[in-house]
């Protein structure tokens, strides 16, 4: 169970996720956002870029994975926490399992590409999982943008 500091502290991160999808929405990509803390400090961010790049594996997930990495000059993020908008997608959920990621926080359920559509957990051992953190929010960016797009 969480302490009310430590869910203070997740809902300040994902904030801080909100605003990096803010950014993909800006740039008309779907608007998904995260943020990797270390301790109580953010090392990286990301948001989605798969149309700015032309690359379908540039999600905001793995964009923070890789400047995260860099930052600490390893691969592997057994101290940090992962906060992303929307649940991490089976690729995504996959790269956060081979860096053995601490804990993965994020906001709302994507019930048809989400990593829990496709298994039970695909994230290391050791990986703390947490759904539903500024859900509504989360969720309603992720409506809004679809709703313009039909």
């Amino acid at each position: 169970m969480e302490t009310t500091e430590q869910y203070k502290q997740d809902e300040r991160f994902m904030r801080m996720a909100l605003d990096e999808a803010l950014k993909a929405l800006e740039r008309d990509e779907v608007p998904i956002g995260a943020v990797i803390a270390a301790g109580n400090q953010v090392i990286a961010r990301g948001h989605n870029l798969t149309e700015t790049l032309t690359d379908v594996t540039a999600h905001a997930e793995m964009q923070a994975i890789t400047s995260a990495a860099d930052y600490l000059g390893g691969k592997y993020l057994t101290e940090c926490t992962l906060y992303v908008t929307v649940e991490p997608c089976l690729m995504c959920a996959g790269a956060l399992g081979w860096s053995q990621i601490k804990r993965v926080v994020y906001g709302a359920n994507d019930d048809k590409r989400g990593f829990h559509t496709f298994c039970d957990n695909p994230f290391h051992k050791k990986t703390e999982i947490l759904g539903g953190v500024l859900s509504d929010e989360c969720a309603e960016l992720m409506t809004s943008f679809f709703k313009k797009k039909r």
